[in-house]
């Protein structure tokens, strides 16, 4: 007899084995799980549900909701999320999949949340979204199982910076930048930050301003030698960044009013030229969209994974399910 039910302190190993046999691509160990799961203020075990056959936890669905204030962007009250999931495959085809994802999406219907989304959640996802490569099956369920829909696609990248060189035409193109606009690209200083923490969060949002921030914290703290962190300055003003932590790049962004600059280009391989000289011979980024992929495929990276990252209407859900 199956028993759907919250997730408890023993319940971890099996959730690890069932997340290691279904997410192939994308295993944790125990102190991640600790850590980006158990230790987030928004993890409540209630929202954690695992399906247990016979003693045996067979299969699991993160789900989260905000507990605490995601800087000015507040509970987000009417968002939900599910960041992994899964079921042992000899167990498939019975209802458990099914029954995991009803019982977070009854639990948040009736807390009056609009949607849940699969999986864009900070601050500690995971992937973007669902793999449609690794998980093909994964996306059917969602899909023709349980009605969500495709909301963006969305591509991981890599890049080999083995003999990275900038390109005679982007240097060409700061010197132009430099001299008629007066372009400035260079490592952060403890003199920007008055400037570059409001910038960041008035035009890319608290998400990129934590994230940042923690880079920043390293960088000015005991590990600087692990962040590449650029700025630019135009006529004096910051107008971009360009951040890469060990092998991790970005997020980096451009004033929205001269993006037609290049200085996004500029800054990107001045990133990667730095990275290199670290003896760093490998970058990679978890996501961006399509549109935004032209960028990094000029610096030379190639597509490493593919998501698709869906959505689910909760209460026109529950209206329809009413009224049928």
């Amino acid at each position: 007899m199956m028993e759907i039910r919250a997730y408890r302190g023993e319940d971890e190993a099996g959730v690890l084995g069932v997340w290691g046999q279904t997410m192939t691509h994308d295993r944790l160990t125990p102190d991640v799980f600790r850590c980006k799961v158990l230790l987030d203020a928004n993890f409540l075990p209630a929202q954690l549900p695992v399906a247990v056959v016979d003693g045996q936890v067979v299969g699991f669905a993160l789900g989260l909701t905000r507990q605490v204030p995601l800087f000015l962007q507040g509970l987000e009250p009417e968002k939900s999320w599910i960041t992994a999931f899964g079921v042992l495959p000899e167990y498939r085809r019975r209802g458990i999949g099914r029954a995991l994802f009803e019982y977070l999406l009854m639990r948040w219907a009736g807390e009056g949340r609009q949607t849940v989304e699969i999986s864009p959640y900070t601050p500690n996802y995971f992937t973007p979204g669902v793999d449609k490569d690794a998980y093909p099956e994964a996306v059917q369920f969602l899909q023709a199982g349980l009605g969500f829909e495709v909301d963006t696609e969305a591509v991981s990248m890599g890049l080999n910076l083995s003999g990275f060189q900038i390109p005679a035409e982007v240097r060409e193109l700061e010197r132009k930048r430099a001299t008629e606009d007066g372009l400035e690209v260079r490592a952060v200083e403890a003199a920007d930050l008055p400037d570059l923490m409001p910038f960041i969060a008035r035009y890319f949002g608290w998400d990129w301003f934590r994230h940042l921030q923690e880079y920043l914290l390293e960088y000015f703290g005991d590990s600087p030698h692990q962040i590449t962190f650029l700025v630019a300055r135009l006529k004096g003003e910051i107008v971009g960044f360009c951040p890469q932590r060990r092998e991790r790049f970005g997020p980096f962004g451009v004033h929205p009013e001269v993006r037609n600059l290049g200085i996004g280009r500029i800054l990107l391989f001045r990133c990667l030229e730095a990275v290199s000289s670290r003896q760093t011979y490998f970058s990679y980024f978890m996501w961006t969209e399509e549109n935004a992929a032209r960028l990094y495929t000029m610096a030379g990276y190639r597509t490493r994974r593919q998501y698709v990252l869906l959505r689910k209407n909760l209460q026109s859900a529950t209206q329809t399910e009413g009224a049928v």
